[in-house]
């Protein structure tokens, strides 16, 4: 199964220009979609998920057209929005029974042993009793995957899925989508470089509506070697050294500034090598001009 993005556009009454021309071909396993807030993502996201229309453009599930026959794309479809709600004093059991009700999954057995079986899955079932108002964050989180993965879903869209959530349950998480991920469609959008680094093996960078970049990370990060130099520099030089050089990162320490600039040859004396990972292909090509001077794959 693959989820085809051709030439997708949408744009706000308000004038704002959310997606331009968007095109991706999303293969089975784990997709990743990183971007700043306000990027696009989200607008992508929910259109895809047939909560919102397009302004041109088509979206395939196969020979399905997600944005005319949406019903049955529901019924392929789980979703994990970026913030959903729940209701605090229903437990997480009759939370998860009611999603499947919604869900149309049946009958009464089946339901309930598909529902004990996710809650198992996503580690929750000993507190399926639990009213969902005590849950943390990441057991919420966790609760929301397990909503998405109702009735055996063939694509799933998961959005921020990570944000604020600690190191631990971080871990989990990403060891639950990884397993998700084998043999269905699942697109994680973030801003979190790390979490695409660590799960996908295929990603698009998309930024002002635009994709910028796609193609396998490592294949991305291995078009920047040799590529990218940095330098330790005063507060004071930083404004100097953009004005120079493609300064694409800047990371405070110690009250002085390591940056990392891209560029062909040395800069100068003064930088060093230093090799790069996908948070230099990221910022390369949010800031380094359409497709930040790497190939797409």
């Amino acid at each position: 199964m693959q989820l085809l993005i051709q030439k997708l556009s949408k744009r706000y009454p308000n004038g704002v220009q959310a997606l331009k021309d968007v095109s991706l071909t999303i293969p089975t396993g784990m997709f990743g979609l990183l971007g700043p807030n306000g990027a696009g993502k989200s607008t992508l996201m929910r259109t895809i998920a047939t909560l919102q229309s397009a302004d041109s453009g088509r979206v395939l599930l196969d020979d399905l057209d997600v944005l005319v026959e949406k019903d049955a794309v529901r019924r392929l479809l789980g979703y994990l929005p970026q913030e959903f709600g729940l209701y605090p004093k229903v437990t997480a059991r009759e939370m998860l029974d009611h999603f499947a009700v919604l869900k149309g999954i049946g009958p009464s057995r089946h339901r309930s042993s598909e529902v004990d079986a996710l809650l198992r899955r996503t580690n929750l079932y000993d507190v399926r009793h639990q009213r969902l108002g005590s849950f943390s964050g990441g057991m919420k989180q966790r609760f929301g995957i397990a909503q998405a993965l109702l009735g055996d879903p063939k694509l799933i869209i998961v959005d921020e899925p990570t944000a604020g959530l600690d190191p631990e349950e971080r871990v989990r998480f990403h060891n639950l989508l990884s397993e998700i991920g084998e043999n269905i469609v699942v697109i994680l959008s973030t801003h979190i470089v790390a979490d695409v680094s660590d799960l996908c093996r295929q990603m698009a960078i998309i930024h002002q509506g635009e994709v910028v970049l796609s193609g396998d990370p490592q294949e991305l990060v291995s078009g920047l070697r040799d590529r990218v130099w940095q330098k330790v520099v005063e507060k004071d030089q930083l404004a100097e050294q953009q004005s120079r050089h493609q300064v694409i990162s800047t990371q405070l320490r110690g009250g002085r500034t390591l940056i990392h600039v891209t560029s062909d040859e040395r800069p100068d004396p003064t930088f060093e090598p230093t090799d790069p990972d996908l948070e230099d292909v990221y910022f390369h090509a949010i800031k380094g001009g359409r497709n930040g001077g790497l190939p797409r794959y």
